[in-house]
C-alpha cells in the first residue's frame, strides 16, 4: 500500500508536483505495468491471428484492407486500456487513498488533469510499441498469404502515407479511449460499473448496428458513436466510409472530452 509521504505535495508545487505523485502512485505499484504489457502483448498476439487466418488466393479478388487487419489487435487491446484507466482511479476510492491525494491537493481539477496526462502518456508509449508490433507481424504474414504490394495491397511500412496515418491514430486512439475510461471512472467511482460502462460503450454499439436495417440510423450509429475513431485505420476505400478517418477519430476526441470534463464536475462537486 502506498503511504501518504509518497503523495504530499505542497499547493505551490503546482502542477509539476501533482503528475511527480501521481506518477509515484502509478509506478510503485505493478499492477499498471502488468496491465501495459499486457496491451502491447495482447494487441500484437491478436493482430497476428488475425493476420494469419485471413488468405487472398490468386484466383481471387479480395477486398479485404491489408493495414487495417494487422491493426486488428487494437479492438482487443482497447479493453485493456479501460481497465487501466478505470483502476488509476477507482482503486483511489476503494482504498481510500483519495482523502489523502485531495488533502494535500485541494484543486481537484489540476489532481484530475494530472492523472489523465500520466495515465494516457503511458498508454500512448504502451500504444506505439502495440502498433508497431502489429504492423510486423503484418509485413512478415501477409504477404505470404497474397497480400502483396504487386496486387495493390498497401505497404506496410511507415514511409507509405496512409499507413503511417493508420498507425499514428491507432496509437491516438488507444489514448483518447483512456481519457474516455478515466472520465466515466471519476464519474461513477465503482470499478466494475466503470469498466462495464466503458466496455458497453465501445463494444455494444457496433453490435447493435449489426442488427439495425434502417440505413440512415446505421450510419448516424458509425458516425456519431466512438466507433467512428478507428475509422482512422482504413487505407482502402475512404471515400465510402461513413465518416473520414481523422474526423471518425475527432468524434472519439469529443466523446472523451465529454467524459473527462463531467467526471472533473463530479470530482469538484461531489464529497471524496
Amino acid at each position: 500500500m502506498i503511504s501518504a509521504t509518497h503523495v504530499r505535495y505542497p499547493i505551490w508545487a503546482g502542477s509539476r508536483g501533482v503528475l511527480r505523485a501521481e506518477w509515484t502512485k502509478l509506478s510503485t505499484i505493478s499492477g499498471p505495468a502488468w496491465l501495459l504489457a499486457a496491451v502491447v502483448a495482447v494487441t500484437g498476439a491478436v493482430s497476428a491471428a488475425a493476420d494469419a487466418a485471413t488468405r487472398c488466393p490468386a484466383n481471387l479478388t479480395c477486398s479485404v484492407d491489408a493495414v487495417k487487419l494487422s491493426l486488428t489487435g487494437i479492438q482487443v487491446g482497447q479493453a485493456i486500456v479501460a481497465m487501466l484507466a478505470v483502476l488509476a482511479v477507482c482503486n483511489e476510492y476503494s482504498t481510500g487513498m483519495i482523502r489523502v491525494t485531495l488533502a494535500a491537493m485541494p484543486r481537484r481539477l489540476i489532481v484530475l488533469s494530472a492523472k489523465a496526462s500520466v495515465v494516457t502518456g503511458l498508454v500512448v508509449v504502451a500504444g506505439a510499441f502495440a502498433v508497431l508490433g502489429s504492423l510486423v507481424s503484418g509485413a512478415l504474414i501477409l504477404p505470404g498469404h497474397g497480400f502483396t504490394a504487386a496486387r495493390g495491397f498497401g505497404e506496410f511500412t511507415l514511409t507509405y502515407g496512409p499507413t503511417l496515418r493508420a498507425a499514428v491514430g491507432s496509437v491516438l486512439y488507444l489514448g483518447l479511449i483512456a481519457v474516455l475510461s478515466l472520465g466515466v471512472a471519476a464519474m461513477l467511482r465503482d470499478s466494475g460499473v466503470s469498466i462495464g460502462l466503458t466496455l458497453g460503450l465501445l463494444y455494444l454499439f457496433p453490435v447493435f448496428n449489426a442488427f439495425i436495417g434502417n440505413q440512415t440510423w446505421h450510419s448516424r450509429i458509425e458516425r456519431y458513436t466512438p466507433m467512428a475513431g478507428l475509422n482512422v485505420q482504413a487505407t482502402t476505400g475512404v471515400r465510402s466510409l461513413p465518416i473520414g478517418p481523422w474526423e471518425g477519430l475527432g468524434v472519439l476526441a469529443i466523446w472523451a472530452a465529454a467524459a473527462v470534463l463531467a467526471g472533473g464536475m463530479f470530482l469538484r462537486f461531489r464529497d471524496a
